[in-house]
């Protein structure tokens, strides 16, 4: 007879928990200035799970029946059926509304998350040009991600621990503690690796982990030390009273952690280091709430009402469902949707996770025929993972042409083409480095043009010049993402390219003109590069800026500077989507805005590079008159994302402007 895995005793409260974990989240993500701090919900939910995991675990073996098969069965029916629901739900609603690369990156979610490897995929995908946050409808995946290999890990460390009669307890300590002092350490080196690692989150669960042990092991304990704390307090609070049930303890730590959650939700927003110092502030929330039980007040008539168990029992489905329908929102607005479409995804959501939670969930859970769904669950997130592993390569071989979206973008063209491996130049290899080939002509290359990823955008408005207004015209492109290349600024990886490119062309006799091309506003203003805002100041950017100038003129080189174009446009609003929620025109930047975006450091860059007698070009006035910029012209759309031009944005440039580039170059 096979013996069944014991499991805790159901608490409302805690389902009450779940659902302002939840309801936190959902109002993050639909209202971010209502709860600054509402994906702090996530945090709570790590608690919860490592809380009722370890429960299963140390209780399970204690008793000698730990069956590994069992405990990863009742995981797959409780988180396959809604999860892989979702995931077709979102290949569907792509495959119909989303652009080429859009979908291409959904499937790689789609297959990322179908494996559990969410967080590790985002972590690898942070960066300059990453697409926003809001446009990745299966972004939320990351926590599951973590939650996921927590299951595989820490079963099997305590199984471990446990036939070697280990210390339990001590041993949760330590990987806690290890945890802990990583996602102190990381916060200070990388922010984003210490959000989506693994390493530095599984303390979270592991808190929870250690007042499972407590509840179980310690019960008797705990209760003696509320029995004399009620004592003391009694005699603080009311003098006549001795009572020794426990409550007042109890009541005072529900209320302590409710306090605590509240205060997060309103204190912490997502420019703070988190997790972090910060995320001790749900996670000791999370964990009063539960240390005090389900008789404490607030646990019993806030948290045990039905309101609250009825959203704890869709909270899971109603996490899986609300951020892909907010993101697709997004996606085919082209901006923020307004607030009455906000509503209703999150309508739309709640009616969504109760059908799932009613209709999926339960039957597969607690009815009949446990292994054959087990077998059916598995193969079934095999095909969808695999499918969209498929659809993701697909993309890479150029055969996704027939999709009906796809047909919306006729000949535009978003990608930068001019991207290449910078190791025949540096020797080294650099993580996302890149070079142009520059103009292919038998004439010897004049001109070098170093920067950050403007000066690969800009590549395209040079080709285009050299083939149509001066053949004789010849450049090579040296940059990489976040990088201006100045002397003494920056990481120590940029500052390595800096020197081997000037070495370049300090031994090239053929280079007389060196162009310095970046998105200048960014480090003037110090705020949108992570490594900028931490490591640099605005004068550490003018003095660099300074000192490479004089380098390069110092080699007799004719130094001119690009200056950025338009900031702020939104290529894709351009296109015509097969699905679209209101008629507002979105295909536009005005100059005002334009302007705003790049806080003012135009007029006082073009006053210093006046300062240092050298040329500028700026393509400001091509794109804006005194109202609007543009961003797209007969059909084709002149950027690839805010920032960067396209191939046709470069032809334009080069059109408008090949009266002064000639000038220019002729010096």
């Amino acid at each position: 007879m096979t013996t069944h895995l014991s499991h805790p005793k159901y608490r409302p409260d805690i389902d009450g928990l779940r659902a302002i974990a939840v309801l936190a989240v959902v109002a993050f993500h639909a209202f971010p200035s209502w709860v600054k701090g509402g994906f702090i919900g996530v945090d709570v939910f790590f608690v919860i799970s490592g809380y009722l995991i370890s429960t299963i675990l140390f209780e399970n073996l204690d008793r000698g029946i730990f069956s590994f098969s069992q405990f990863y069965a009742r995981r797959i029916k409780r988180i396959f059926p809604a999860l892989i629901l979702v995931l077709i739900s979102c290949f569907a609603f792509g495959w119909f509304v989303l652009l080429a690369d859009e979908f291409k990156q959904l499937n790689k979610h789609i297959a990322s998350g179908a494996s559990f490897i969410s967080n590790f995929v985002l972590w690898n995908e942070a960066g300059y040009f990453d697409n926003s946050a809001e446009t990745k409808p299966l972004l939320h995946l990351w926590s599951l991600g973590i939650e996921e290999q927590f299951y595989i890990l820490w079963p099997l460390l305590l199984w471990l621990a446990w036939k070697r009669k280990c210390n339990l307890f001590i041993i949760t300590i330590v990987v806690a503690v290890s945890s802990f002092i990583l996602n102190l350490k990381g916060i200070t080196q990388d922010r984003v690796a210490t959000f989506y690692s693994p390493q530095s989150r599984f303390w979270e669960l592991l808190i929870g982990s250690l007042l499972a042990w407590v509840s179980l092991y310690k019960k008797h304990t705990f209760t003696d030390i509320n029995s004399k704390m009620d004592v003391l307090l009694s005699r603080i609070f009311c003098s006549n009273k001795k009572d020794k049930d426990g409550k007042i303890l109890t009541n005072i730590l529900s209320f302590v952690g409710l306090l605590l959650l509240m205060s997060g939700f309103f204190l912490i927003h997502k420019e703070l280091s988190f997790p972090g110092k910060w995320a001790l502030i749900p996670v000791l929330g999370a964990v009063l709430i539960i240390t005090a039980g389900h008789k404490a007040w607030m646990n019993r008539l806030i948290l045990s009402n039905k309101i609250a168990v009825w959203f704890g029992l869709i909270s899971f489905p109603l996490y899986l469902w609300h951020w892909p329908l907010l993101s697709f929102a997004r996606i085919v607005e082209s901006e923020m949707p307004n607030r009455n479409i906000r509503m209703a995804a999150v309508i739309l959501s709640i009616a969504l996770a109760w059908l799932t939670y009613r209709f999926i969930e339960r039957p597969v859970r607690f009815d009949k025929h446990s292994k054959m769904k087990v077998v059916a669950l598995v193969v079934l997130m095999t095909i969808v993972g695999s499918t969209s592993y498929a659809g993701y390569n697909l993309y890479e071989k150029n055969s996704l042409k027939f999709r009906e979206a796809e047909k919306t973008v006729k000949t535009n063209r978003f990608d930068m083409p001019y991207r290449e491996s910078c190791k025949h130049i540096t020797k080294e290899v650099y993580s996302d480095d890149w070079c142009s080939g520059g103009t292919k002509t038998r004439h010897p290359i004049s001109t070098a043009m170093i920067g950050d990823s403007f000066s690969n955008a800009y590549s395209t408005m040079l080709n285009a010049y050299s083939k149509e207004v001066d053949t004789k015209f010849s450049f090579i492109q040296f940059g990489r993402g976040q990088c201006p290349l100045l002397f003494d600024y920056g990481p120590a990886y940029c500052q390595l390219i800096t020197k081997k490119t000037f070495d370049y062309i300090k031994n090239s006799s053929e280079i007389k003109t060196v162009i310095l091309a970046s998105s200048w506003s960014d480090y003037y203003t110090t705020k949108d590069f992570y490594w900028v805002n931490h490591i640099e100041t605005k004068q550490a950017f003018i003095t660099a800026f300074e000192k490479t100038i004089k380098a390069y003129k110092k080699l007799g080189k004719n130094v001119i500077v690009f200056l950025a174009p338009p900031i702020g446009s939104n290529p894709r609003s351009c296109i015509n989507r097969p699905i679209r929620l209101t008629d507002k025109k979105i295909c536009s930047l005005s100059t005002s805005d334009a302007l705003l975006n790049e806080d003012g450091y135009r007029g006082y860059l073009v006053d210093f590079i006046n300062g240092l007698g050298i040329q500028y070009f700026d393509p400001f006035k091509y794109f804006c008159d005194n109202l609007q910029c543009k961003i797209m012209e007969n059909g084709k759309i002149f950027y690839a994302d805010d920032r960067h031009l396209s191939v046709f944005g470069g032809e334009f440039l080069s059109t408008k402007a090949s009266s002064e580039l000639r000038k220019l170059f002729s010096h």
